[in-house]
């Protein structure tokens, strides 16, 4: 809304964006991303969704309104703007206790102490890409900053990557600002966090962990990788909580995984890369935000008439609210993603299961009564659709969520079979999976190839 309202002050018409109590914060701060730190806001007390008629009525007339007219009629104060240091401007030189604090209290770390990007530093991760240090990869939302080669080397150091890391980071960073991602959302209330996964040769070269705790830290690659996307979500995209970020909980940053190729290629299986577009044997790294994810413990037996049930209620629950995200806010949106351990992705294969095949089974038996599908949309999650039919009709939804009118019938989650993601990592020993539950166009899933400097092989020798 905002946006909108940006466009339409920049052509000369007034506007007045209705906020909620809880987001004022955020609509000054991301009004200063937009170039217009006094975007008029007109407040609408407390939350809409927790109120009776008469209280909602009586909050827009006798506060919200006013504020309206007073947005339409009256030109808003000028606001300065402040400028942000150069990028390689040295804004501090202290003691390594003196620079965490100052970064801390400044916003620019996560409160964990950060290594000093120090001009030295950056020009070590420099010298593991070709890319000119000044070359922007991506304006990024809601503070519409420019993320360069540098500031991608400040951040990388900062959150304690090795310099040959850099072309991940890099890769990261224009993934981050592909449009289908929507880095704009990274705030959003449900308090999403992204999942990064890392498929070609350079994850065994740079000794990612791809087998038992893969989503643990402990490994430099997985972890430090990790912890760089949130600090640049923080320091490049400006999303800070209280302000930008709402997250009504929210996570920690998740730690990278990896696929254990090794064993997808035993499998004639495709990589999460592949399935996404990227060519086989490429390096590549996927993002996709999740709001939460369940763990499916000891999926017993030796074929997957035993194996896959068990998988498929596990992912089937897991999904709730998110149905938005089928029909609703963006229809045909919801990616849910299922990680298997190797074990079970090899019973599962031995017994004749592709991943295709799986995607049918899951697209067939994740699937719920017509009835309670239009609930969670319509009378849960304040979402005005109460009929599935309906939305068929208007050719909202594909006509598998209207095969009848029978209120028991059962329905999907997703559009499509191919909506189901799955990937392999984790020990290989165990007999468990992981399902996340997706944000939908709130953090769409996206790929970027890795491009690797020249002479890359001699440079992760000396880096070693």
């Amino acid at each position: 809304m905002l946006r909108a309202s940006a466009a339409a002050e920049k052509a000369g018409v007034p506007s007045s964006s209705l906020v909620c109590e809880g987001f004022i914060g955020q609509a000054s701060t991301t009004s200063v991303g937009l170039g217009l730190p006094n975007l008029p806001v007109a407040l609408v007390p407390g939350h809409v969704g927790t109120q009776g008629d008469q209280e909602l009525a009586d909050n827009i007339l006798g506060v919200t309104l006013d504020a309206v007219v007073q947005n339409l009629t009256v030109s808003p104060n000028a606001v300065p703007l402040t400028e942000d240091p150069a990028p390689r401007d040295v804004v501090f030189s202290g003691t390594i206790d003196e620079i965490n604090r100052l970064f801390t209290e400044n916003e620019w770390s996560d409160s964990l102490p950060i290594i000093p990007p120090t001009v030295e530093r950056v020009e070590a991760f420099l010298a593991y890409t070709d890319r000119d240090p000044n070359e922007v990869l991506a304006i990024l939302l809601p503070d519409s900053r420019a993320a360069t080669v540098w500031s991608v080397a400040v951040n990388g150091v900062m959150a304690g990557c090795r310099p040959e890391y850099m072309p991940v980071l890099i890769a990261l960073i224009e993934a981050m600002g592909d449009q289908a991602y929507g880095v704009e959302h990274s705030g959003n209330t449900p308090g999403g966090e992204t999942l990064i996964t890392v498929n070609g040769p350079i994850a065994s070269a740079l000794r990612f962990n791809d087998e038992q705790g893969v989503l643990r830290d402990g490994f430099q690659p997985n972890t430090t990788i990790g912890r760089f996307w949130r600090l640049a979500l923080r320091n490049l995209a400006g999303f800070l909580l209280h302000k930008n970020d709402k997250c009504t909980f929210g996570n920690t940053w998740r730690v990278v995984m990896a696929e254990n190729e090794p064993v997808l290629d035993l499998l004639g299986w495709t990589t999460m890369a592949e399935d996404l577009g990227m060519a086989k044997g490429q390096n590549a790294v996927s993002i996709a935000r999740y709001t939460g994810s369940a763990l499916i413990a000891s999926a017993s037996g030796d074929t997957g008439d035993k194996i896959l049930p068990y998988l498929a209620d596990g992912m089937l629950k897991q999904n709730t609210w998110h149905l938005v995200f089928t029909i609703g806010t963006s229809p045909g949106t919801l990616r849910p993603l299922i990680v298997l351990s190797p074990i079970v992705a090899e019973t599962l294969a031995k017994d004749g299961w592709t991943k295709e095949r799986l995607r049918q089974y899951f697209f067939d038996h994740c699937r719920m009564p017509a009835w309670e599908f239009e609930r969670y949309l319509g009378e849960w999650t304040e979402h005005p659709i109460r009929n599935l039919q309906d939305q068929v009709n208007l050719r909202r939804a594909p006509e598998v969520f209207a095969k009848s009118t029978d209120p028991n019938r059962l329905v999907p989650i997703v559009f499509k079979p191919d909506d189901y993601m799955i990937a392999v990592s984790g020990d290989p020993l165990r007999n468990h999976a992981i399902t996340f539950a997706h944000n939908g166009i709130l953090g769409y899933p996206v790929a970027r190839k890795i491009e690797l400097p020249a002479n890359w092989e001699a440079k992760l020798k000396a880096a070693r």
